[in-house]
């Protein structure tokens, strides 16, 4: 037996608690049609918000027999997971009450999802990370179909649970394999393997590991496991879309950072070339194939793809700029993206998301609120400065050279110059081309209106005062190495 620290439990035991005061709001409040359950969530998040800022700076440690971390790796990881759970659910309290979709287990997903993803990225075994994938996955699979009158809803739910079901056993493959040749399943352990040679097998090893890359790849939407992401994407609703895109993914890569670099470091030389063509081959695909979408939601879904690939830079470098890099960039995409889909909520209607790049022609001028903000998140998303993006993008591409992977970073830079094109593209339309039809009213709640803001604000402070961020950035990569 063991005895448990407390403060290793502490984020995750906050938001659990919330999931089942959640659950039993309906019990208690039989006419609640989600607002309850919606302020009690925001309620909570905020709590969680608040105990990881006040564990930040503690000494690394482990506990529950060495399942679970707690260091400034996690914490930070949380942060980002909790402010995407928190816009979410600032932006879905409108969108529930006009899509008349409101129920208390849209938010009892939602955090369910989102204690699973502290579990990932605060997972010391891969059992651990393994539930935490799966918690994420189930709440996911379900909010996704969770309007289940729309034919495209259930039909990116049945896709999105399909491959995710592929995807989990590769997985668990790949984790036999890794015990299979380490004995253990405990990052640390297998971390002392490797660098003692104390393996018994290594070809089973290197399977296991491609397998696990194979399983990670899939939840970060890396070429080629990306077909679910467009489908997905456009069935979802909005909201959910907006979540999918920045705290799962942000999630998925805390836990492909902390097992690849942290544990199987040592076996970078067998592991890096195949991160290296995922990385290259995810941003091109990734770009070209929103070049050609009309649908917005789906050009965010290669654009979300694309993305990937720039993290996956980060990995590929692997060292103290380019991690710190990564998890930089990640807490910046999570504002300008669900700040982009935020936009997408209101400027939708019953009935009607209008979804189409067209439809957003002369938004500027009826709308410049709305219009500037989707501005600052396109010009973000595209990396100009002086913007999140921009500075995202030039810490990993600058790892990346460092760590002398030039032709890497070219083909980077060559996408991040194809990308301009269609984020560009929405600002052409909202300011340079005549409405097409009658325009129709945009009603945003007050929560919504502070989701927008704060996305915005988001984004450009990180771009324009990014000093502070990064150097949190920084203190989590040597709690991860």
């Amino acid at each position: 037996m063991f005895e448990i620290d407390w403060n290793i439990l502490l984020p995750s035991l906050v938001v659990a608690g919330l999931v089942l005061v959640v659950l039993c709001v309906d019990i208690i409040r039989p006419d609640n049609k989600g607002g309850v359950s919606g302020y009690l969530s925001l309620l909570g998040v905020g709590v969680a918000i608040w105990v990881s800022l006040s564990l930040w700076g503690r000494s690394p440690t482990h506990g529950l027999g060495g399942m679970l971390f707690l260091d400034n790796y996690a914490l930070f990881f949380n942060l980002i997971i909790l402010a995407g759970t928190g816009l979410t659910i600032f932006v879905s309290t409108g969108f529930l009450e006009r899509e008349e979709g409101g129920r208390s287990e849209y938010y009892l997903l939602i955090l369910a999802a989102t204690l699973g993803m502290m579990l990932m990225a605060a997972g010391a075994d891969l059992i651990v990370i393994f539930l935490g994938i799966e918690l994420m996955s189930i709440a996911l699979y379900i909010l996704v179909g969770f309007f289940r009158r729309r034919t495209d809803s259930n039909e990116g739910s049945m896709k999105y649970l399909l491959l995710g079901a592929f995807a989990t056993g590769f997985l668990l493959y790949g984790i036999a394999l890794v015990y299979g040749s380490t004995g253990t399943t405990n990052l640390r352990e297998i971390e002392l393997a490797v660098a003692q040679g104390r393996v018994y097998t290594h070809p089973m090893l290197l399977g296991g590991v491609a397998l696990l890359i194979v399983g990670f790849a899939f939840k970060v939407s890396a070429v080629p496991f990306h077909m679910w992401a467009p489908d997905v994407y456009q069935g979802a609703p909005t909201a959910i879309t907006g979540f999918m895109s920045a705290g799962p993914k942000a999630a998925a890569f805390a836990a492909f950072f902390r097992v690849m670099v942290a544990s199987l470091g040592d076996l970078s030389g067998d592991w890096s070339g195949a991160i290296w063509m995922l990385a290259a081959l995810t941003m091109t695909v990734g770009n070209l194939g929103a070049l050609s979408q009309r649908n917005i939601k789906r050009m965010l879904a290669y654009s979300s793809v694309a993305h990937a690939g720039y993290v996956l830079v980060a990995l590929v470098a692997a060292n103290e700029r380019g991690i710190a890099g990564g998890v930089f960039y990640l807490l910046a995409y999570a504002f300008m993206n669900i700040g982009a889909f935020a936009v997408i909520v209101a400027l939708g209607r019953k009935g009607d998301e209008n979804l189409e790049i067209s439809g957003y022609a002369g938004v500027g001028f009826r709308h410049p609120g709305i219009g500037l903000a989707m501005t600052l998140f396109m010009v973000s998303l595209a990396g100009l400065p002086p913007t999140a993006g921009f500075f995202g993008k030039f810490q990993i591409f600058s790892a990346a050279v460092e760590a002398g992977y030039i032709w890497l970073t070219v083909i980077g830079v060559l996408n991040s110059l194809v990308s301009v094109y269609f984020y560009l593209g929405v600002v052409v339309s909202m300011y340079m081309r005549q409405p097409v039809g009658q325009a129709h009213a945009v009603s945003m709640t007050p929560f919504a209106r502070v989701a927008l803001l704060t996305a915005s604000l988001g984004t450009l402070y990180i771009g324009l005062a990014p000093t502070s961020l990064l150097q949190m950035a920084r203190q989590t990569v040597s709690a991860l190495l």
